[in-house]
């Protein structure tokens, strides 16, 4: 696809172009870690679909109508959902809404399907974060998959493939997304302009192949200052004993708040940035991003999210409320990413693997920390990391796991 903004997925181009020259199936499930750019291949496999170039080894062309309905985003024939409101689900939708009426769901998009094409070709739909359907919306879904309209692509892009029904992806084509090269990465900062040479080099190191993520940081510099610091305040927890651990993870928690509203920012711009290609309804430009596990938007807890002062017969005497719940967790699960990468790091460093660290900027520190700590410590502390963002992502209180994790975390042998 000589056309594709992907770029590091060389091989699944490959298997794209394949399929576009035989016949391309009804459904397809691209799967990959968040940031890893499945919603920017589905585009590329929309962009050769809806191409209109007799030559199928062409498509896409960029200079046909379809080419260019699509590059401004108001092609008819492209058709998006994705997860709204405050659980970032994608619903099923009420039967007596509009079919242009926010929140769209699986219903809305479904009636869309039902309609003949109006360019006369190809029709494609693309579900982003399919893993967020709910049940009903996945078994709305499942139907249409069962009995597809004819010249119908549904691309499903998800984060985790065991969170959608056995027989939704039995029903598609998978393709799994693996981790970008660093240099690929390099390559896409550059083509973005978000970052010079040295910046791009640390950030796709930073990005653990995710090209996404890298974007995200590039766009929030300040974020970068945060992350420096809630890694220095990890490694510092080696030295401290249990109790100095439980107020410093406390204390660190307005730090990495501000670090997620930074990393959201980021993904902000980056998915506006991108809307151009993606229609709303009746073929409208997008004027809302996407929401990605990478950085999600922080959406208020509607048990929570009234802060203190905004009601003005409140009672003065009354505990302040603290943040939301939803914007804990999506902090303590920020701390938990830095926390992985920086345990990774230290493993890396045990061994005298320094050359592969995530973030050469820390490798003083890491250096010097690894030294102090038990042979395997690192190792062993990384898996309980990786079980505390499983943990986080089955609701799970996020202080109970933060707090678990830093009573966990290995200690300096000649810490007093």
């Amino acid at each position: 696809m000589d056309g594709a903004r992907t770029h590091g997925h060389a091989s699944a181009l490959a298997a794209i172009d394949a399929m576009l020259r035989t016949g391309p199936p009804h459904a397809m499930l691209l799967t990959g870690p968040a940031g890893i750019g499945k919603t920017t291949l589905a585009t590329d496999i929309a962009a050769g679909l809806l191409c209109r170039d007799p030559d199928a080894a062409a498509r896409p062309c960029g200079t046909c109508r379809g080419c260019r309905l699509r590059e401004h985003g108001n092609h008819p024939d492209l058709h998006w959902l994705r997860p709204v409101g405050p659980g970032g689900q994608i619903i099923l939708g009420k039967k007596e809404d509009l079919p242009d009426s926010p929140p769209r769901g699986v219903r809305h998009l479904l009636h869309d399907l039902t309609r003949l094409p109006m360019e006369g070709g190809a029709r494609v739909a693309i579900v982003e974060s399919a893993h967020r359907m709910n049940d009903d919306a996945q078994a709305a879904l499942l139907k249409t998959l069962e009995e597809p309209p004819t010249g119908v692509t549904i691309i499903l892009c998800a984060d985790e493939e065991a969170m959608l029904l056995p027989t939704i992806r039995s029903r598609c084509a998978r393709l799994r997304l693996g981790p970008v090269g660093a240099r690929d990465i390099e390559a896409i900062l550059a083509d973005q302009g978000v970052a010079d040479a040295p910046l791009a080099a640390r950030l796709a190191r930073l990005a653990g192949g995710r090209p996404g993520v890298a974007l995200a940081w590039a766009r929030a510099p300040e974020a970068l200052r945060l992350r420096g610091e809630l890694a220095r305040t990890l490694l510092d927890l080696l030295d401290r004993g249990p109790s100095a651990r439980l107020t410093a993870m406390r204390e660190a928690i307005p730090s990495a708040m501000a670090l997620a509203a930074a990393l959201d920012a980021g993904a902000v711009v980056a998915a506006d940035q991108d809307a151009a290609a993606r229609p709303g309804p009746k073929g409208r430009r997008r004027t809302t991003p996407s929401t990605s596990g990478a950085a999600r938007a922080i959406d208020p807890d509607p048990t929570t999210a009234a802060a203190d002062g905004d009601d003005p017969d409140a009672d003065p005497e009354a505990p302040v409320k603290g943040p939301p719940v939803s914007q804990r967790r999506r902090a303590v699960e920020v701390v938990v990413t830095i926390w992985i990468d920086i345990a990774r790091d230290l493993a890396l460093a045990q061994v005298g693997a320094t050359r592969s660290v995530h973030d050469p900027a820390l490798l003083e520190e890491l250096t010097r920390a690894a030294r102090g700590i038990e042979p395997g410590a690192a190792a062993a502390a990384l898996e309980r990391l990786e079980h505390g963002a499983t943990l986080l992502a089955s609701n799970v209180s996020p202080e109970l796991v933060l707090d678990s994790l830093a009573l966990g975390w290995p200690r300096h042998r000649d810490a007093a």
